[in-house]
Parts: structure tokens; sequence; C-alpha cells
């Protein structure tokens, strides 16, 4: 009963709510800016990637394989892992392209060099 009595004297007092309500709007727009957009941006990045990937490019699937595309499906890849060793994987699965010289190329760096 006493948090509702000092509530109720909150409410009453000038332009308290107007701040408590810009607070509770601005968190929305915060988790807007700090979460969902960076992670959208990830997502067509990644998406970019994995659609520039053609047979003979060697990658790094999420689970640490290495190796080059040797053949493409609709929504799968085939990977050889060693001489006469291939194996089937989702495309999904491709993390990053790696570059010539074995280090894998992030998305980001790449936009840079090209920049």
């Amino acid at each position: 009963m006493h948090m509702l009595s000092l509530l109720a004297q909150d409410s009453e007092s000038s332009g308290g709510g107007f701040i408590q309500l810009g607070i509770l709007l601005l968190i929305p727009v915060a988790m807007y800016f700090l979460l969902i957009r960076p992670q959208r941006k990830r997502m067509r990045e990644q998406a970019a990637m994995q659609s520039s990937i053609e047979i003979g490019d060697e990658i790094v699937t999420t689970s640490g394989l290495y190796g080059f595309i040797t053949g493409e499906e609709e929504d799968r890849f085939w990977l050889e892992i060693d001489d006469d060793v291939q194996i089937r994987i989702a495309k999904a699965a491709v993390q990053a392209k790696v570059d010539t010289s074995g280090q894998a190329v992030e998305p980001d760096a790449a936009d840079d060099d090209d920049s």
C-alpha cells in the first residue's frame, strides 16, 4: 500500500512523467541501433558472401573444416577436404572464403580493400 502512495505522488510531480516516458521510448530505439541493425548487416554480408562462392573456391565452414568447393546443388555444396574425399555441406555452414595465403577473409576486410 505504501508503494502505491509513492507512485501516486510521483505521477503528480511536474515533468517527472514525461522524463520516464521518454526513457521508456528511448529503450526500443537504443535496442534497434545496438542489436537489431548490426545483426541485419552481418546477415546481409554473410548472404552476399555465400552467394559469391564459386566452384574452386577454398572455404572454411562454421565447424572449422577447410576445403575446396567442387560442386553446387540447390542449397548444398560439395566440399573436397582431402584427395578423393568429398562431403556435402549446407550453404549456410560456410563461414568465410579463404585467400591464397590460408587466412580466412572476413566480409568487412574484403569491403575495406575495395575502397
